[in-house]
C-alpha cells in the first residue's frame, strides 16, 4: 500500500510543480528560442508516458530506498542527482545537435528538472511517512 502511495502522490507533486514551471519559465524559454519546433497542441500520450515512467524510475532509484531508510533528506538529494542526469541528458545532447538550442535554455531547463526531481523524492517520502 505504501508504493501505490508513494508513487501517486510523488506523481501528483510532479505534475503539479511541472505545469507551473513549464509554463511560467521553461515555454517562453523555449518559444524565444526554437518556438518553430513546439508543438502545437502539445501531444499528451508521449508526455503522460515520460511522467508515468520518469516517476516510477525516480521511486526505484531514489524514493523507495530512502523511504525505507527513512531519510527523506536523501530522498531530496537523490531526485537532484537524477535530474540533474536525465534533464542534463536531454539539454546538453540538444546543445550539442541543435543549431538554435542556448545555453540558456540548457541552464534554466537543468537545474529546473534537477529541483523538481529532487523536491518530488522528497515530497512523496514524506507524505507516504505520513500516510502511512
Amino acid at each position: 500500500m505504501s508504493l501505490i502511495v508513494l508513487y501517486l502522490s510523488s506523481l501528483t507533486v510532479f505534475l503539479v510543480l511541472d505545469m507551473i514551471g513549464i509554463t511560467q519559465m521553461i515555454r517562453p524559454i523555449f518559444e524565444r528560442h526554437v518556438g518553430h519546433l513546439l508543438a502545437d497542441p502539445l501531444r499528451l500520450g508521449p508526455a503522460a508516458g515520460f511522467y508515468a515512467a520518469y516517476v516510477a524510475g525516480l521511486l526505484y532509484f531514489v524514493s523507495v530506498p530512502a523511504l525505507n531508510a527513512d531519510r527523506p533528506l536523501q530522498a531530496l538529494l537523490g531526485g537532484v542527482l537524477i535530474g540533474l542526469m536525465a534533464y542534463g541528458t536531454y539539454e546538453f545532447t540538444n546543445l550539442a545537435t541543435l543549431r538554435d538550442w542556448s545555453w540558456n535554455q540548457v541552464i534554466v531547463d537543468t537545474l529546473w528538472g534537477a529541483s523538481l526531481t529532487g523536491v518530488t523524492a522528497w515530497a512523496g517520502v514524506l507524505f507516504t511517512r505520513a500516510v502511512t
